[in-house]
């Protein structure tokens, strides 16, 4: 479809009476919304002619000013613990940082093992802060289908306990009589 003499007046009228793109292309047929856009910036056709349904910007309201000085609750205050940090009162008694139930390994400085020089067949159980300088990786041999050794895969893969071990092998026993029933 090429824009005729014809055509570009008939944009130029639509234009001008405050139609959108789209009702546009609408009427001229075989053109998109996005072939109008541009034929209206290539002829420059920048005023455009307020809609009926264009409606008048509201007078935006004052705020009052505060005349309770008490605290307000809200992003800086103590309910919210993404910033609990930033508000706390320094004469407040921090809380202690987490400590785990289990006992971590203590790896000789000389077998600590770095991100690039672990091997494939290392331990990946990661000791320490990674924002600390003495960050490392376990490093032992790993365990046979795991990516820990014997002591890690023990903390990283709980055994599952009696109930729901039972509970899993009653699932799996259903599953397997409902596709044995509909072979």
């Amino acid at each position: 479809m090429s824009w005729t003499d014809e055509r570009v007046e008939v944009l130029t009228k639509l234009w001008a009476e405050g139609l959108s793109a789209s009702q546009i292309a609408g009427r001229l047929g075989g053109v998109t919304r996005n072939a109008v856009i541009g034929k209206v910036h290539r002829l420059g056709l920048s005023g455009r002619a307020t809609t009926s349904r264009a409606k008048p910007a509201r007078a935006r309201k004052h705020k009052a000013t505060r005349q309770n000085n008490s605290p307000r609750l809200g992003l800086f205050s103590n309910s919210n613990t993404a910033l609990r940090s930033i508000s706390t009162p320094s004469d407040t008694p921090k809380e202690e940082p987490f400590r785990s139930q289990f006992v971590e390994l203590e790896i000789p400085v000389e077998e600590r093992v770095d991100l690039v020089d672990l091997k494939e067949s290392q331990c990946r159980w990661p000791i320490g802060d990674p924002q600390d300088s003495d960050f490392h990786f376990c490093g032992k041999k790993k365990s046979d289908g795991t990516p820990y050794c014997e002591y890690h895969s023990e903390i990283a893969f709980q055994p599952l306990s009696r109930q729901s071990a039972k509970a899993k092998a009653q699932t799996v026993a259903a599953t397997k009589a409902r596709l044995a029933a509909n072979k």
